[in-house]
């Protein structure tokens, strides 16, 4: 009996004392929040492909969404293959990007030539 009032008379202090806290850091206006900056992101890349037209070269893509998340590089007979990765949407809350998030571009010989989901992607 006494240890177990013992063990609650030291328990319950610690237990009101540890009811969790939130910090927030901004600077000014600034969120430097994670997951504000992913989601915004990924509401910008949306944005922007959704203004993309068939035909539009790869340059001007990378240069109107920077870097992709993921890129691959192929032949197709005589032709160069190269898919970009755009993540456009969070399915998974690991702070991770994976292609089923994404927005595929496919390029062949430079120029667009079809969008898609990234999970839908194939080679074939």
């Amino acid at each position: 009996m006494k240890k177990s009032l013992l063990a609650l008379l030291i328990a319950a202090p610690l237990t009101l004392t540890l009811s969790g806290c939130v910090i927030s850091v901004k600077d000014g206006e600034v969120d430097h929040s994670f997951m504000s900056a992913s989601e915004d992101r990924t509401y910008q890349n949306r944005k922007k492909i959704a203004q993309i037209q068939l035909g539009e070269s790869i340059a001007d893509m990378q240069e109107r969404l920077g870097v992709a998340d993921f890129s691959e590089t192929y032949k197709n007979d005589d032709d160069t293959v190269r898919v970009l990765f755009y993540r456009t949407q969070r399915k998974h809350k690991d702070g991770l990007t994976t292609k089923d998030e994404c927005t595929y571009l496919k390029f062949v010989n430079g120029e667009l030539v079809e969008t898609g989901n990234g999970e839908t992607f194939s080679r074939g």
